[in-house]
């Protein structure tokens, strides 16, 4: 086999691999940092320091990435964050925050 050979098979092997999809999640004004935190960690498995870096990056950038993964898995995580429902600390909380799936 040749050096030409193996990297083709390597960098098509790395895309089958490479999840093609990503969950962000969109900032608003109707969520406090511990909401997300726990939102983040029940519905995407991150951990509480993770959570807190994502908390802190859709409050200063409006959006950040939580999940990657298969189109399904992403379409299932963006499900679980709009079903997480309100903020109970926030009155003029109405629902969940919102989320997307983009293509990587």
């Amino acid at each position: 086999m040749n050096s030409q050979t193996e990297s083709t098979t390597e960098t098509e092997t790395e895309s089958e691999l490479s999840p093609l999809f990503k969950v962000v999640l969109l900032d608003d004004d109707e969520h406090t940092y511990d909401y997300v935190v726990e939102m983040l960690c029940a519905t995407c498995n991150l951990s509480r320091e993770s959570a807190f870096r994502c908390a802190v990056e859709v409050d200063l950038m409006g959006r950040t990435t939580v999940f990657y993964g298969t189109l399904d898995q992403c379409k299932n995580r963006a499900a679980r964050i709009l079903a997480y429902g309100a903020d109970p600390r926030l009155p003029r909380s109405r629902g969940s925050m919102k989320a997307e799936v983009h293509e990587r």
